[in-house]
C-alpha cells in the first residue's frame, strides 16, 4: 500500500513546487559528481561530506516549499549517509546505485506532480521503506539490504558491480589493485575535467557507463568491465586537446571542423595504450566512431575488425548524444524517443548489441 505522503496529490502551492524543481536540478549535478568520485575513493571524508550537505539541502529546500513527498524521500537517504559520514558504514558501488537510484525516482516524482500526475507506479513506498531498514542495517547485512531495494523498485536485481569489484582486478598488473585503481581514478578525474568544459555534459559519463555495464551485463559480460570503464572515462577525452571552438559548439560544424574532430579519439587511446595493462581500453576508445559497414573512423574497419567494446560503446555514446541533442532543441529528455533514433540507424551500430541495449532501455522505461 502507498504511503499516504505519495497518495495526496499535486501540492497546494504550485510556485513552490516550481522552485523545488529549479533548486533540484541545481543540486542533481553535484550528487552525480560526487558520487562518480566516490567510486573511485569511497573514503574521502570530503566527498562524503559534500554528498551528505547537497542531500540535507535537498531536504530542506522540499520542507520549505513543502514537497513532502520529496521529504519522504530524501530523509531516509540522508540517514543513510549519515551513518557513512560517520565511519559506521563504508560507501560502496552498491550503495552509489542506491543513491542515484533515489535522486532518479526524486526526479520522476517532482516531474508526476509538476504535471498534475499520480505517484503509482514509481514504487515510492518500498524505496522508502527499503531506505529505512538500510538506515537501520548492521554493516554485513547492507549489501543484501541494497540487493532487496534496488529489486523491490527496479524488478530486477541489481547490476553486479564487477568493475569494481576485487577479484576483476586479477588480469590487471599482476592482481594489483592499488595500481589499476590509482588509473581508473586518473582516468575519472580526466572525464571529469572534459564534463566541466559545459553545463550541457553534466553527469555524461556516468550516465553512459552504467548504460554500457548494464547492456554488458544484459549480454552476459563478453566485455572485461573494468577495461570498458576506463574507455568510457576516456572516450572523449581527446577532445580537450582540440579547439574549444569546435568540439563545444551545438550548431552543425564545416568540412574542416569534421575532420579536426576525427582526431579525438586518436589522443585518448594513445595515452591509454602507452599505459601497461590498459591496451584492451585503448583498443576501444580507438574504435568507437567505426561503424559495422565500415564507413566510420579513422581505419574504416568493419564488422568483427571492430572489438565489442568499441561497438557497445559506439551505441550508448549515440545515445547519450541524442539525448542532448533533444535537450539542446528545447525537447524533453525521452528515452522513448531516443532509443527510436538509435536504432533507427540499423547500419551505424552492431546489430547484436542492439538488442541487449534495448532490453535495458525497457527495463529502464518499465521501472519509472
Amino acid at each position: 500500500m502507498e504511503r499516504r505522503v505519495f497518495a495526496e496529490g499535486v501540492p497546494d502551492d504550485r510556485d513552490a513546487l516550481e522552485d523545488f524543481i529549479d533548486a533540484l536540478r541545481e543540486h542533481v549535478p553535484a550528487i552525480e559528481r560526487d558520487v562518480a568520485k566516490l567510486r573511485s575513493t569511497p573514503d574521502d571524508r570530503e566527498l562524503i561530506g559534500s554528498l551528505f550537505r547537497t542531500l540535507h539541502n535537498i531536504k530542506g529546500d522540499a520542507g520549505l516549499c513543502r514537497v513532502d513527498p520529496a521529504v519522504a524521500i530524501v530523509h531516509p537517504l540522508e540517514a543513510v549517509l549519515a551513518r557513512v559520514r560517520s565511519a559506521d558504514l563504508r560507501f560502496s558501488a552498491s550503495l552509489a546505485e542506491i543513491v542515484l537510484l533515489t535522486i532518479d525516482r526524486l526526479q520522476l516524482a517532482v516531474e508526476r506532480l509538476a504535471a498534475g500526475k499520480a505517484l503509482a507506479g514509481l514504487r515510492l513506498a518500498p524505496l522508502v521503506d527499503g531506505l529505512e531498514k538500510l538506515a537501520a542495517a548492521t554493516p554485513a547485512g547492507v549489501e543484501a539490504c541494497i540487493a532487496g531495494v534496488i529489486e523491490a523498485v527496479t524488478g530486477s536485481r541489481p547490476v553486479s558491480g564487477a568493475h569494481i569489484a576485487a577479484d576483476t582486478w586479477s588480469g590487471i598488473y599482476d592482481g594489483s589493485r592499488s595500481r589499476a585503481a590509482d588509473d581508473l581514478l586518473f582516468f575519472l578525474t580526466l572525464a571529469n575535467q572534459f564534463e566541466m568544459r559545459s553545463p550541457r555534459f553534466a553527469g555524461r559519463s556516468m550516465r553512459i557507463l552504467r548504460l554500457a555495464l548494464e547492456t554488458n551485463q544484459m549480454a552476459g559480460d563478453p566485455i572485461d568491465p573494468v577495461q570498458l570503464e576506463a574507455a568510457i572515462y576516456m572516450h572523449d577525452v581527446g577532445m580537450m586537446f582540440l579547439p574549444e571552438s569546435v568540439w563545444l559548439r551545438a550548431s552543425a560544424l564545416t568540412t574542416a571542423e569534421q575532420r579536426i574532430m576525427r582526431g579525438h579519439a586518436s589522443y585518448a587511446a594513445g595515452l591509454l595504450a602507452r599505459m601497461d595493462g590498459w591496451s584492451p581500453a585503448a583498443e576501444m576508445v580507438a574504435q568507437h566512431h567505426e561503424m559495422p559497414d565500415g564507413k566510420g573512423y579513422p581505419d574504416g574497419l568493419a564488422g568483427t575488425q571492430i572489438c565489442a567494446g568499441a561497438r557497445v560503446l559506439a551505441i550508448v555514446d549515440a545515445f547519450e548524444a541524442v539525448m542532448l541533442k533533444h535537450v539542446d532543441r528545447g525537447h524533453k529528455r525521452s528515452l522513448l524517443r531516443a532509443v527510436a533514433e538509435v536504432n533507427a540507424c540499423d547500419r551505424q551500430f552492431a546489430p547484436e548489441w542492439i538488442e541487449p541495449f534495448n532490453q535495458v532501455i525497457r527495463r529502464a522505461v518499465d521501472s519509472r
